[in-house]
C-alpha cells in the first residue's frame, strides 16, 4: 500500500494498542490515524482467538464518507487475511440494509457504522455483539457536535464490560473529557494534533465585499492551475447559486450538498474522481469526508465557521506529499473571525491583491466594530448542522488497488465484491 515508514501518530498509538491499553488520542483528519488503529487491530484478531459468530471490532465514526473511507483502508490493509468488514451506515436500498443485517446478525470481524444507523439495527434486537473485543470512537468531537452524544452512550450499553476502547478527537474539549471519562479505563493519552494545515498549502486571502466574490472565483478558476479544485460554501444555498454562476461562466462544475439524492451523489463523486469535472462546489459536508490525493486547489467562498473547519477544508489539498493552494474570501463581516482563524495558526495568511478590474477591495480592519456588532454575518448564509446518518448510502467494498475484487474471504464478511478499477470512492 505505500506504507514506508510510520507517521507520530501511528508510533505512539500502535505498541499502546498492542499491549490491550485504553486510549485516547488527539489527532486531527491527515495524520495517519485510521493505519494506527486498524493495523495492531488486525493483528490481534489474527493472532488472538475471535468469535465467528459475533461483532468483533466496532468502529463508530460521524459520517457515511468516513465509514467508506475507513472501509475502503480495511480493504487493502487485509487484502491477504481472512479478516473483512462492512461499513453500516443510513439510506439505500432494501439489498443493502439486508447485507447489513447478515453481518451483524451472522458475526463479522470489523464493522465501521455511523451511530444512527447501529441504532436502528440494534432495536431490531438481532446484532450479535457477545464477542467484541476493541471499540473505537473516531472524530469523537464531530460526533458530539452533531448531537450524537445519546446514541453513542447507548450503543455502549449494548457491549460487553470487557472490551479495549479507543477514543480518537481532533479537539479536546471538556465534553470530550467527560465521554472519555464514562467510557475509557485508565488510558493513556497521546497528543498529536496541532490545528495547523500542512506547511505544503500556499494560503492567501482576499479581502472582497459579497458583489465580488463570484467574478473573483470564477477568474481564480480560470487562471490558477490545478488537476482538481474544490470551492466550499457555509450553506447549501450558497453552492447551489455559486454553482449555477460558474456554469453560465462556461466552467466545468458540479455541486454536492444534502438535498441532492444519493444516486445523484454518487455520480457526481465518481465523475470528480475520475476527473470528468474539474470543479467541485461542496459545503462543510465534503470537508472531512473526501480522501481525493489530487485536489490541487481550495477556494473559500466562505469563511469557515471556525478554525478546525477551516484546517480540515484547506487539508483537501497538499496530501501524499503534494503542494496545493488554499484562498480565502473574505468579506467585511466576517473579518473578525477569520483574524480568529488566524490567532489559531500562530501566523497570518497573507492577504492578497484584488485584480483591478473589480473595483476597489474593503480595508483589512479585522478589529474595528461594523454594523450588527463584531463580525456576526456569514457570507452565503449560516452553517447548518449536518448529521451524517441522513440520506443515502454509498457502495462499499471493491477490490485493493490494481483490480482484484475483495468478496467472500472466509472468517469475515465483506461488501460485494467490487469491479475491477479498485475500491470505489467515498460517497457523499
Amino acid at each position: 500500500m505505500g506504507y514506508q515508514n510510520a507517521t507520530p501518530v501511528q508510533e505512539q498509538v500502535i505498541p499502546l494498542i498492542m499491549e490491550g491499553r485504553d486510549l485516547i488520542a488527539s489527532a486531527q483528519t491527515g495524520t495517519g490515524k485510521t493505519a494506527a488503529f486498524l493495523l495492531p487491530i488486525i493483528h490481534k484478531l489474527l493472532t488472538e482467538p475471535r468469535d465467528h459468530h459475533s461483532v468483533n471490532c466496532l468502529v463508530i465514526v460521524p459520517t457515511r464518507e468516513l465509514a467508506v473511507q475507513i472501509s475502503q483502508a480495511l480493504e487493502g490493509m487485509s487484502y491477504f487475511t481472512d479478516i473483512g468488514g462492512i461499513p453500516v451506515y443510513g439510506g439505500g436500498d432494501g439489498d443493502l440494509f439486508s447485507q447489513e443485517k447478515k453481518a451483524l446478525s451472522t458475526g463479522a470481524d470489523i464493522i465501521i457504522c455511523t451511530p444512527g444507523r447501529m441504532i436502528a439495527h440494534l432495536n431490531m434486537g438481532y446484532v450479535k455483539l457477545h464477542g467484541l473485543k476493541y471499540l473505537v470512537l473516531d472524530e469523537a468531537d464531530r460526533m458530539l457536535d452533531m448531537g450524537f452524544h445519546g446514541d453513542i452512550l447507548r450503543i455502549i450499553n449494548y457491549l460487553p464490560k470487557e472490551r479495549q476502547n479507543l477514543l480518537f478527537s481532533a479537539t479536546m474539549p471538556p465534553k470530550i473529557r467527560d465521554l472519555a471519562k464514562k467510557i475509557l479505563h485508565d488510558p493513556a493519552e497521546i497528543n498529536i494534533a496541532i490545528s495547523k494545515p500542512p506547511e505544503k498549502i500556499k494560503q492567501g486571502a482576499f479581502i472582497v465585499y459579497d458583489e465580488q466574490k463570484i467574478k473573483l472565483v470564477t477568474l481564480l478558476l480560470r487562471t490558477t492551475p490545478y488537476r482538481l479544485a474544490i470551492v466550499f460554501c457555509s450553506s447549501k444555498e450558497s453552492v447551489k447559486r455559486l454553482t449555477f454562476d460558474l456554469k453560465k461562466a462556461h466552467l466545468k462544475v458540479a455541486e454536492i450538498h444534502s438535498d441532492l439524492e444519493q444516486q445523484e451523489r454518487e455520480h457526481v463523486l465518481l465523475d470528480y474522481r475520475n476527473e470528468k469535472i474539474k470543479i467541485l462546489v461542496a459545503t462543510d459536508i465534503m470537508s472531512r469526508g473526501i480522501d481525493i490525493d489530487i485536489i490541487d486547489l481550495v477556494i473559500n467562498y466562505d469563511v469557515p465557521h471556525d478554525g478546525e473547519d477551516y484546517v480540515h477544508r484547506i487539508g483537501r489539498t497538499a496530501r501524499a506529499e503534494r503542494d496545493g493552494t488554499a484562498f480565502t474570501l473574505v468579506n467585511p463581516r466576517d473579518q473578525r473571525k477569520f483574524a480568529g482563524i488566524e490567532k489559531l495558526l500562530e501566523k497570518e495568511v497573507p492577504k492578497l491583491p484584488l485584480p483591478s478590474d473589480l473595483g476597489p477591495a474593503p480595508e483589512w480592519k479585522p478589529f474595528e466594530r461594523r454594523e450588527g456588532g463584531f463580525g456576526g454575518g456569514r457570507g452565503g448564509g449560516g452553517k447548518k448542522p449536518f448529521r451524517g446518518d441522513g440520506k443515502g448510502r454509498p457502495q462499499g467494498g471493491g477490490g485493493r488497488p490494481g483490480g482484484k475484487p475483495g468478496g467472500g474471504k472466509p472468517g469475515g464478511f465483506r461488501p460485494k465484491p467490487g469491479g475491477g478499477g479498485g475500491p470505489k470512492p467515498p460517497q457523499a
